[in-house]
């Protein structure tokens, strides 16, 4: 299956530790945890011995053990120490499923099984540019664990007409729902959309007057969106920064997700916590309409909902999915 040969996102880097911790990704149940080096892991949380998770066990002089008989697995997954039988040798199969991992992003990234030769575009890590430049800060809020697919939550983040229904009052308003033509082209990628003009009433957690906001909105990955801000004249704190937000999102099931935004921010005043009660905010007028919708795996047939004008990046998007084989959390 495709999406097992693609990055995707299962936790923040920094809630890992020496405690093994339980997370899901593809319906797939996975155990993360940390060494004595600080090195990150993700195994399949299952012990090749009496199928016990992993996840109930403990981190034991940088190796990983078994709650069930105490069985101990060095960081490359094979086990080294069977407490029962001390003298016993453990052999190749005495060895736990191990996957690929990556930090980035402040996340911790897994892979699960390799892409075929060299793969494609799409099994890169998805790009934010933004996390690179040191001139902004990074702060991100999440998880969000929505009852929805990830291409839903994607769809969702790239839309601008519901701003003024579901987010009245802060990033839209009702009297001001036109969303001008804007611009929509493929990448290597994914799909980019240029010039997205939306009125706001409240476009960041400093704003005072509503305004014309120009967005710039990216599909990096089939799980991943990123927007970046326009800069509005005379009212940015570092000239020529341009400040995002990246969109992550993990497909658990095909009909759940876990969601992260990571921020990219000129703020350097405000605290982290009330920058993550915005997104909190935005998130959580979301995630009812999004868990409302059927069906709740995003369908690309071009004639499985009806459309509008403002309706050409998601639309893109879905054309995305498509070409590029992804089959989990949508209907082909």
């Amino acid at each position: 299956m495709l999406e097992r040969t693609l990055w995707h996102p299962v936790a923040l880097s920094h809630g890992i530790g020496r405690t093994p911790v339980a997370a899901r990704l593809l319906e797939t149940p996975l155990v993360l945890w940390r060494d004595d080096t600080g090195a990150l892991h993700a195994w399949h949380d299952q012990c090749p011995h009496r199928g016990a998770a992993f996840s109930l066990g403990r981190v034991t002089r940088g190796q990983l053990e078994c709650p069930y008989h105490g069985w101990q697995f060095q960081a490359g997954g094979q086990c080294t120490h069977v407490p029962a039988v001390p003298d016993f040798k453990p052999g190749p199969r005495h060895c736990a499923r191990v996957f690929e991992t990556r930090e980035a992003y402040g996340m911790l990234w897994v892979r699960l099984a390799p892409p075929e030769g060299e793969g494609s575009p799409v099994h890169q890590l998805p790009a934010f540019a933004a996390e690179a430049e040191p001139r902004l800060r990074k702060v991100t809020s999440g998880p969000y664990v929505v009852q929805a697919s990830a291409p839903r939550i994607i769809e969702n983040f790239l839309d601008m007409a519901h701003f003024g229904y579901v987010h009245e009052g802060w990033l839209g308003a009702r009297d001001r729902p036109e969303i001008p033509p804007y611009e929509v082209a493929t990448t290597p990628h994914g799909v980019r959309a240029t010039s997205c003009f939306a009125f706001q009433p409240q476009s960041s957690i400093h704003a005072v007057d509503g305004a014309q906001v120009e967005y710039t909105y990216e599909v990096t990955g089939p799980y991943t969106a990123v927007l970046t801000k326009v800069p509005e004249a005379g009212t940015t704190a570092l000239a020529g920064l341009e400040e995002s937000i990246a969109m992550f999102v993990c497909p658990v099931t095909e009909e759940t997700s876990v969601a992260w935004t990571r921020m990219a921010m000129n703020d350097f005043e405000s605290p982290d916590a009330r920058l993550i009660d915005f997104q909190n905010t935005i998130f959580g007028q979301d995630q009812p309409v999004l868990e409302s919708q059927r069906p709740k795996r995003l369908p690309l047939a071009p004639d499985a909902e009806v459309h509008s004008a403002a309706d050409r990046m998601s639309a893109a998007y879905r054309r995305f999915l498509l070409g590029a084989g992804i089959q989990w959390g949508v209907i082909r």
